[in-house]
């Protein structure tokens, strides 16, 4: 092997090949404790080699061009945080391009050195150094430019037997005839009753909700002619027509391609259909999903997943199934947690099975229309819970309210908008974005510190126009958490409410707020934290909530982030609130930075006075005097925790012009765009919750 300097052990290899020789060569990396990583052509998403290596990575060309391009191979290589690249055999294994190009690039060419490669790529050269080593070789000659025919051969007319006929690419043979007959059975042009009725509702179809999320020309179908197994209850025909896809329209797509870039973009897209037994959960349709899933895994593909449907369906017959408890969808799904990004739709009714793929995902959008429950009318009717119509359960209103929609929309077209927007932050930074005036974030906090103002106007003063994205809006009312763009870089945000409660932080602003750091930590969003906060809630009450522990989830989860955070005091930085919104200290951001507004103390100072001062104000006895000594002692314990002042004493790292502050927030996005992600997962999982 040819290496340019000394490494640690190497434990990563790419396979710059495909087919049998890539297949061979995973499997040989894993008899070695490698980790294998494949190359495959952007045109060729479901090579059958990319599942017998651990990880995948997309090639930007297409056809087997893609496999000889020096450049992106050794890119790939080093994207993916590999040691070792091996080119196999055939395609680039003999150009001495790669090998150099692997030695500058710090990588270790499973193979001869470039020098190596170019003497013997070259055979007059090589012959002359066996010649010069004393190596036999075939006696020859030593040939010039060979100018005159040695031989012309000749045929009579007689020896053509026919001329070659000509092939007509447009007839379609009847094979394939059928193919195209068995695949438009499915598409919604061939169910003119099921498409009317749903439109007659107000609603699109799932083709037609996967067409507007995806790219034009992108979709993929995985298992298109599969219908439910049910045909010992049913005829086949009757099931094609009826069944198509078992319910489940699915494959792999790209989604916002021209934001991104195409090598971004690529996605698996499922949406239950239903138009098709209402949705449920067939046996053919588990599987599936369990196969798209799977590749998701494989390839670190995000997941958009319209969830409509009834949950499971007992009417599959032909399969033989006693419990179902053994169904893998729920498991493999849930794998996908802190891995991809994965985003769920709910739109009308969506109830048990649905339900809970819905709730495993990373987000949740919902329609107006939409009612999610664990359990559907008849499941809990059998339960004897009483008779429930489907409205009445789970309707948007609640789970709004309740935290279990991150994003409210108003229908399907509105969802798959949300949908895109959403999975673009984490698809990386875009080229096109507009600044605000950055003098405005100077105007938006009132120097009197009674006086309230609006967070949210803050927040939109800093990053991108029309760039931020509220989740979870409807619950823990007293905490924003937000995706948004700096520079067109997607950043997370935190921020406390004044309006709500001061900004005190309770139980539900707690586990919010812990939920979103963990969403950015496994996804590479560096975090923005705009702190006006008092505290966090207290009181007998507020224990009731069993804030201990919620509260102290802030604690653990800042203090294992690995992505960036900077801290920025927008106002009130009081106590152990303030120290959860800068990942439990203010050492701990990359930077901590308050406004000319800003204010700190290890409590609220009136308590902090009232304590501390307990004694000298009670040896007081004229009320008024006292009440003088007491405000005059808040007054020095504000002017004393004036930002200035804090900063002097270098517990923060500076006050700063308000219209700055966006230049401190490129430092988080600058930092993360230079350094690469660890190429397994950076959490096991995030919560659901």
């Amino acid at each position: 092997m040819a290496a340019c300097e000394h490494r640690r052990v190497a434990d990563r290899l790419l396979i710059a090949n495909r087919g049998e020789i890539a297949v061979r060569l995973a499997r040989a990396a894993a008899a070695e404790g490698l980790t294998s990583v494949a190359v495959t052509a952007a045109d060729e998403p479901d090579a059958a080699h990319l599942t017998a290596a651990d990880e995948s990575h997309v090639l930007p060309g297409t056809g087997p061009a893609a496999y000889l391009d020096v450049a992106a191979v050794v890119t790939a290589a080093t994207a993916t945080g590999c040691d070792l690249l091996h080119p196999g055999y055939g395609f680039l294994s003999e150009n001495p391009a790669l090998a150099d190009a692997c030695a500058k690039a710090g990588l270790t060419f499973v193979g001869p050195p470039p020098g190596t490669l170019d003497l013997f790529g070259d055979k007059v050269r090589a012959r002359a150094l066996a010649e010069t080593a004393g190596v036999p070789v075939l006696r020859g000659t030593q040939a010039g430019r060979q100018r005159q025919l040695l031989a012309t051969v000749e045929h009579s007319d007689g020896d053509r037997q026919h001329e070659a006929g000509e092939i007509d690419l447009d007839a379609d043979r009847p094979d394939l005839a059928e193919v195209r007959r068995r695949h438009e059975m499915g598409l919604d042009a061939h169910r003119p009753g099921p498409v009317r009725r749903r439109h007659a509702q107000g609603r699109r179809t799932a083709r037609e909700n996967l067409a507007d999320l995806v790219d034009e020309g992108s979709f993929l179908e995985y298992g298109p002619l599969v219908f439910a197994a049910q045909e010992r209850r049913r005829s086949r025909e009757e099931l094609q027509h009826k069944t198509p896809a078992d319910g489940v329209v699915g494959g792999l797509a790209d989604v916002n391609g021209d934001l991104v870039g195409r090598e971004r973009s690529a996605a698996v897209v499922v949406s239950y259909d239903y138009t098709v037994l209402a949705g449920t959960q067939g046996m053919r349709g588990h599987l599936k999903k369990d196969r798209l899933f799977e590749l998701a895994e494989k390839r670190r593909l995000p997941v958009v997943l319209f969830a409509e449907g009834g949950g499971g369906r007992p009417g599959d017959v032909d399969l033989p199934v006693v419990s179902a408890l053994d169904t893998m969808a729920f498991t493999l799904f849930g794998r996908l947690s802190g891995l991809v990004p994965t985003v769920g739709i709910a739109s009308g009714r969506c109830f048990a099975g649905n339900a809970a793929l819905l709730g495993t995902c990373d987000v949740v959008i919902a329609t107006e229309d939409a009612n999610i429950g664990m359990g559907g009318p008849a499941m809990i009717e059998g339960g004897g819970l009483g008779v429930v119509a489907p409205e009445e359960i789970g309707p948007i209103d609640v789970q709004h309210a309740n935290g279990v929609v991150d994003i409210r929309v108003a229908d399907d077209a509105a969802a798959v908008a949300a949908a895109k927007r959403y999975l673009s932050y984490f698809q990386g930074p875009v080229d096109d974005w507009t600044a605000p005036d950055p003098r405005l974030a100077r105007h938006l906090v009132p120097e009197n510190r009674k006086r309230v103002y609006d967070m949210r106007a803050v927040l939109n003063a800093i990053a991108d126009e029309d760039s931020v994205l509220e989740l979870r809006d409807g619950w823990g009312t007293g905490m924003i958490t937000a995706l948004a763009r700096v520079e067109g870089a997607p950043i997370g945000v935190l921020a406390n409410v004044p309006t709500h409660l001061g900004g005190a932080i309770d139980a539900d602003a707690a586990d919010k707020a812990a939920r979103f750091l963990q969403l950015c930590d496994a996804h590479g969003l560096p975090v923005v934290s705009l702190c006006d906060t008092p505290r966090f809630m207290v009181g007998t009450e507020s224990e009731k909530t069993a804030t201990v522990r919620h509260f102290s989830r802030l604690f653990v989860i800042g203090a294992n982030l690995s992505v960036p955070i900077g801290t920025v005091v927008v106002r009130k930085a009081y106590g152990l609130g303030a120290q959860a919104m800068a990942g439990g200290s203010m050492k701990v951001p990359r930077f901590a930075v308050g406004w000319p507004t800003s204010e700190f103390g290890p409590m609220g100072l009136e308590g902090a006075v009232r304590l501390g001062m307990r004694r000298e104000l009670e040896a007081i006895e004229d009320d008024d005097a006292r009440q003088a000594a007491y405000e005059a002692a808040v007054a020095a314990a504000y002017e004393n925790g004036t930002g200035l002042n804090v900063a002097a004493h270098w517990e923060i790292d500076d006050v700063i012009d308000p219209a700055d502050t966006r230049r401190w927030i490129t430092t988080l996005t600058r930092e993360v765009a230079d350094t690469p992600r660890p190429a397994g997962r950076v959490r096991p999982h995030v919560d659901t919750w």
